[in-house]
């Protein structure tokens, strides 16, 4: 029996603000699509998390025995300079000041998106389509639109009638939004003057003589709006309607608004089960931008090159530190946080090392299918990975008992705890034991073997100041040193 028929989820769904069952449309299959990148500068370290979150929960499917299509997109076009319906593509903008063909620059950044993710040990999506891939596809859904009295064309831009979608449906849904106060709170704007109405949003805008990205239409040369493309996107690959969609909470509106809209509007009817939405990571307590200095890039804490932190961190580090935050929760990245889930990383892989050489007894003192089970039960509750990092932590402290034999634990329930502990570790939670950092273990036991041995020194010579010198500075470091028959052995906590 696959692991789903027994593991009941529950989602948050930003659209009705609440938990839900999660039911599937077609049974032991989950489609899902999520908002990628905008390919015109390196990948930002609050976006990865974004990305991080949807990988776990992709990998959570997988791991309950999911068949998963899971769809993220790549925007190469369409993409205006400030969200907004007019202005410079961002992507044409970054063309134009380092002097290259935008394609030029989607390919230099798509490939760092890839290479910073696979270095983050992501899962690639099963499908990774692109806007300009799909020019076709977002031109006959406009013509959709227009058909049906939801979109109407000024000077070869076309734009989505919000004010005529609400007369039959709710805008703002998603958001919480009211059209009415949206149309109180807002000062026409020069640039807004061949909209019907300021909410109104493009599906098509027409290209200027100076734009490079451009393609044919019906309505003349221009090219698609930004928050077209995933719904061309999402409904062919995935159908009309969907099981989930996630992205950043900034994405909510009004970016995920109009797609709802957009749909609604060419299929006459709700495109996504669940909405999914993870949020910020600040840095230092505030919030991340370039403007600041309050930046830092994924590759920049890998090799340690910045000014920010005190040493370079692991991919693995990182994205345990990252995990250890509900995805839908406010993280924040700061250098003695890193630091703290770095001796927690450490932990969890030593456990894992010390577990496999533990001899098994014929009874066991830890109920470890009850363990189990709280572990699926914290991933249950949409997605809790820090409920689910503490049960991995009691394990940890389990198996510390165990090697002191304090406590004892059958082959069965040995074999049960060992391949629990690795699913959720390395198949759920994506982490690595990389090859580097067991060539550092295996120096720092080089190191402390050699501490050890003179700490034996000094006590046979009764330099006794010595001998506790080595052991206590060794426990300030979060070495701990311990005495017995065969020996003195140590572990890092």
């Amino acid at each position: 029996m696959q692991l789903y028929k027994k593991q009941h989820i529950k989602i948050y769904n930003s659209l009705s603000g609440k938990k839900e069952r999660l039911k599937p449309i077609n049974e032991g299959h989950i489609g899902m699509y999520v908002c990628g990148p905008t390919v015109y500068s390196n990948v930002h370290l609050g976006n990865c998390r974004t990305f991080m979150s949807f990988d776990m929960i992709f990998r959570y499917f997988k791991h309950l025995g999911y068949k998963v299509r899971y769809v993220r997109n790549i925007t190469d076009a369409g993409h205006l300079v400030d969200d907004a319906d007019d202005g410079e593509d961002k992507i044409a903008k970054k063309a134009r000041l380092e002097q290259l063909e935008p394609m030029e620059v989607v390919q230099r950044y798509t490939i760092d998106f890839h290479n910073i993710l696979q270095k983050f040990n992501f899962l690639p999506p099963s499908i990774e389509p692109t806007a300009t891939g799909h020019i076709i596809e977002q031109i006959e859904i406009i013509k959709d639109i227009l058909k049906k009295g939801f979109g109407y064309e000024t000077n070869g831009s076309i734009y989505f009638d919000v004010a005529k979608f609400n007369e039959t449906n709710e805008y703002g849904k998603l958001s919480g939004r009211k059209l009415e106060d949206m149309i109180a709170n807002t000062r026409e704007l020069a640039a807004q003057n061949e909209k019907k109405n300021p909410q109104d949003f493009a599906l098509w805008k027409r290209a200027e003589p100076e734009h490079i990205m451009r393609w044919p239409s019906p309505w003349g040369d221009g090219f698609p709006g930004w928050h077209l493309e995933c719904t061309a996107m999402s409904t062919k690959y995935l159908g009309e309607t969907f099981d989930i969609h996630g992205g950043g909470m900034d994405l909510k509106f009004p970016h995920h608004e109009c797609e709802i809209a957009q749909a609604e509007a060419s299929n006459g009817h709700s495109p996504v089960n669940y909405w999914l939405h993870a949020n910020m990571l600040t840095m230092n307590g505030k919030k991340m931008a370039k403007s600041t200095g309050n930046n830092i890039l994924p590759g920049e804490i890998f090799t340690g090159d910045n000014e920010i932190l005190s040493k370079a961190f692991s991919p693995s580090v990182v994205r345990f530190f990252m995990m250890q935050a509900h995805y839908t929760s406010i993280l924040d990245l700061s250098n003695d946080a890193l630091l703290a889930s770095e001796k927690g990383y450490y932990r969890l892989m030593e456990a894992l090392k010390t577990l496999k050489k533990i001899e098994p007894n014929e009874t066991s003192n830890f109920d470890v299918s009850v363990w189990r089970q709280e572990c699926y039960d914290a991933m249950n509750d949409d997605f809790n990975t820090p409920i689910l990092i503490a049960k991995m932590f009691d394990a940890v402290k389990r198996i510390n008992l165990l090697k002191e034999n304090i406590e004892t634990i059958t082959s069965a329930d040995k074999e049960t705890l060992l391949s629990t502990l690795k699913g959720f570790i390395f198949d759920v939670l994506g982490l690595e034991e990389k090859i580097e950092n067991v060539s550092n273990s295996d120096k720092l036991s080089g190191v402390v073997e050699l501490l050890i041995q003179l700490r034996k020194d000094a006590r046979d010579n009764r330099d006794f100041d010595t001998s506790d010198k080595i052991r206590d500075q060794l426990s300030a470091m979060g070495i701990q040193l311990k005495d017995g028959k065969e020996g003195t052995t140590f572990s890092i906590s």
